[in-house]
């Protein structure tokens, strides 16, 4: 009987850590979260075009860069990822962050391609590959088209 006692004290325990832990996790990713938003480089579209092309280039020390655009659910939208010409290393990682909290990407090339799942603010992480760095400037080139809605219905309908 005595065994039963302790097990359960232990267990509640486990439980009462664990929830403390998850908790600072989740207190940590926040803040991390609000310090990236502020310094996320805005993607502009001008006026009547579909779509915005950013360069940038990681200096040796950094991982990775932050933009961040505006959209609405069901947009089609794709996002491509290129090397920047003149620099020794190319940032291949791309990561699209959703407002609805979900996260889509991949390495090069196009790293989205789909109907956008929520509207509100799109978060697009750039990064470099940390397999595959010699940890020199890593340059890229990144092309944002977003179909208006009307051009996205026939795309999206299925889906």
């Amino acid at each position: 009987m005595m065994f039963a006692i302790n097990n359960k004290t232990t267990l509640s325990s486990t439980r009462v850590i664990k929830t403390l832990l998850l908790s600072a996790t989740l207190i940590s990713i926040g803040a991390n979260i609000a310090l990236a938003k502020s310094s996320d480089t805005p993607i502009h579209f001008a006026k009547g075009t579909i779509s915005s092309t950013v360069t940038g280039k990681l200096k040796p020390n950094e991982n990775e860069h932050w933009y961040r655009f505006d959209a609405s659910s069901w947009q089609y939208a794709i996002i491509n990822i290129a090397p920047l010409a003149g620099t020794p290393e190319t940032a291949n990682v791309g990561v699209l962050h959703m407002p609805n909290g979900t996260q889509d990407g991949t390495k090069g090339g196009i790293i989205y391609q789909g109907c956008l799942p929520a509207t509100g603010e799109y978060r697009l992480r750039i990064a470099r590959n940390l397999m595959a760095t010699q940890g020199k400037t890593a340059g890229y080139k990144v092309e944002v088209m977003i179909l208006p809605k009307y051009a996205s219905e026939s795309l999206c309908e299925y889906l």
